[in-house]
């Protein structure tokens, strides 16, 4: 995939946004930045949050195991969207182990902040700061 986007680089404009679709593992994430890619279109955040795998700044946590059950710790306490601080991890996983649609509605809102997060980071330190601030000539 990385070398594709090289080549790609090479031929499309470089003053044009340049879009990825179906990428989505944060570390796919971030190379393709690297590579200059502006734009990315994937399900990955809100498939695995329905499924209780949750993208965190600590890593990623699968919320159905049993070391949850009792943590009542915020979700992830260096995220910035509501559920994160809200919401315990012991009540986010109750929520997803008895299928209530809540628990995929909250994991949603934190794996969709955690992009943000992550692409808004990434963009600071890119070469297409100019882009991703709407600075583009």
């Amino acid at each position: 995939m990385y070398e594709i986007i090289e080549v790609v680089n090479k031929i499309l404009p470089a003053d044009k946004p340049r879009y990825l679709m179906g990428v989505g593992t944060p570390a796919n994430i971030l190379e393709a930045i690297s590579l200059g890619i502006d734009m990315f279109d994937c399900v990955m955040p809100t498939r695995n949050a329905r499924n209780g795998m949750l993208f965190t700044s600590n890593g990623i946590i699968n919320i159905r195991n049993l070391k949850w059950k009792n943590d009542f710790s915020p979700i992830d306490e260096n995220e910035n969207t509501f559920a994160d601080h809200q919401y315990s991890k012991a009540y986010l996983r109750h929520l997803v182990i008895s299928s209530e649609i809540l628990g995929a509605q909250i994991a949603t809102i934190h794996n969709l902040g955690f992009y943000l997060w992550l692409v808004r980071e990434a963009g600071i330190k890119s070469r297409k700061e100019p882009l991703l601030t709407g600075k583009m000539k």
